[in-house]
């Protein structure tokens, strides 16, 4: 017998000696209702693109390119002079067509990993649906059921009163 459960010793008893676990016991559970009463916690809230993450895949995508040049032009055997004026211009070129696209990003050639460049095309996306369909910026989910229930409530205070 280990840790001094079951029996002393199943002689004249009627059964083994066996010790198992009864599964059919409910341990009691914390009185907390297992839902928020605070409806504001429920909102659902966009999840933010971090900047700095977002510039630096772009700062990095842009020196992979220029990486692969200057490897290029080294199994080529291009002097080190030509490699650095070429692997520069090709830079500033790669930074001024990235400037000048600006924001815009396609989520289609995301992958799953890359969470930031999502959010930042989900927002996107969010903006762009909103504007089409004249959605206010300031207009919060549920405010037609609340002014319905104002209008109610409205109507039955002028009835009594």
């Amino acid at each position: 017998m280990s840790s001094n459960v079951g029996l002393t010793t199943p002689r004249g008893s009627g059964t083994s000696g066996y010790v198992q676990k009864n599964y059919a016991h409910l341990k009691p559970r914390d009185n907390q209702a297992p839902y928020p009463k605070d409806f504001d916690t429920l909102k659902h809230r966009q999840r933010q693109p971090n900047k700095e993450i977002l510039e630096h895949d772009r700062r990095r995508e842009i020196e992979v390119k220029v990486f692969e040049l200057r490897d290029r032009l080294e199994d080529e055997g291009v002097e080190e002079d030509d490699i650095e004026t070429q692997t520069s211009a090709l830079r500033k070129k790669l930074e001024g067509e990235s400037q000048a696209k600006g924001a815009k990003s396609n989520a289609r050639g995301l992958k799953s990993h890359q969470v930031h460049e999502l959010a930042k095309a989900k927002i996107e996306e969010s903006e762009k649906l909103r504007k089409a369909l004249g959605i206010r910026k300031d207009y919060e989910e549920g405010s037609h059921w609340k002014k319905q229930e104002e209008r109610v409530k409205d109507a039955v205070r002028n009835e009594e009163g």
